[in-house]
């Protein structure tokens, strides 16, 4: 197929265009895009300045050739690296929120996203009500429930310093940095020594849970984001054993502990058959999210 459209194309022909070669070249998607139309879509608005969402409102509008060429251009980058496009763009949006984005951490995505701003953890998050993002990579999590709820303070540790230095880049760009604590070291390592005056109403973390057989079988698409991130062990139970061994120390007496588990439903039912867990309803089911509260940790 020719990659030239027509000079004079609207946006929605020309995301249609888009759309058809990113199909053809059968690439791997769940990076902030759904499918070879959402990430067309997402290609061309950044070129002309917009939000995914914002397009939508211009797409009988025409696209001049200047922007045709960029996005064309990018287009054939990711379909010859396979790199997650947002690692091409710098950019990712995660439920309207935009994101600074490199490979020193992972893409932003998490269906916590979801429930954080559905309202869905309210009853966890008292005003003036303290949380913990476990494993915040590039922030956005801890930064979606600032924004959510203005009212809590938030702190965000991770074992990655580069990914930190992307995280405290998406701090600033929304003027978070006063009400968001970044921590940097190896899971509670990172923070204080529990006590009355530090311990949490909510912490919810998005882990490295993929299972070693998984990560051998992982699209391109995954093996250009960092290992760290994603590698949860032989059976992707690695840190979250760690993470439920003490969280009991870092939570108030009627605080909660969210985890994303993803596609480890089994694993995670092998591995702590004996722990009540109020599993959260998401866009992708109700087996990724699991919410366990303090009381049933002990």
């Amino acid at each position: 197929m020719d990659p030239e459209p027509a000079q004079v194309i609207s946006i929605n022909q020309f995301i249609d265009h888009i759309t058809q070669q990113l199909e053809a070249a059968d690439l791997h998607y769940g990076h902030g895009a759904i499918d070879a139309r959402s990430e067309a879509l997402w290609l061309v608005s950044k070129q002309l300045d917009m939000s995914p969402a914002e397009a939508l409102d211009h797409l009988n509008d025409l696209i001049s050739e200047t922007d045709q060429a960029k996005a064309l251009e990018i287009t054939q980058e990711r379909i010859q690296t396979r790199k997650p496009l947002a690692y091409i763009l710098g950019e990712a949006w995660l439920m309207g929120v935009p994101f600074f984005c490199s490979e020193q951490s992972i893409v932003p995505r998490s269906w916590i996203a979801e429930l954080i701003t559905d309202g869905s953890l309210e009853p966890w998050l008292p005003a003036d009500g303290k949380a913990l993002d476990l494993c915040t990579g590039n922030g956005s999590l801890a930064i979606l429930l600032a924004l959510s709820c203005p009212d809590i303070q938030v702190t965000a540790c991770d074992i990655s310093l580069p990914a930190l230095a992307v995280a405290s880049r998406n701090l600033d760009r929304h003027g978070l940095s006063s009400q968001i604590d970044l921590l940097d070291g190896d899971l509670w390592d990172a923070l204080p020594e529990a006590n009355d005056d530090n311990r949490f109403d909510l912490i919810i973390c998005n882990p490295p849970y993929v299972n070693a057989s998984s990560m051998n079988t992982l699209p391109a698409e995954y093996h250009a984001e960092p290992e760290l991130a994603l590698a949860g062990g032989e059976d992707g139970m690695d840190l979250i054993r760690r993470i439920i061994a003490a969280a009991p120390d870092y939570l108030t007496e009627r605080g909660a502990l969210l985890l994303e588990i993803g596609n480890e439903y089994e694993n995670f039912k092998n591995a702590f058959p004996q722990i009540p867990v109020i599993w959260m309803e998401v866009s992708a089911g109700e087996e990724q999210v699991l919410l366990i509260q303090a009381e049933d940790l002990h």
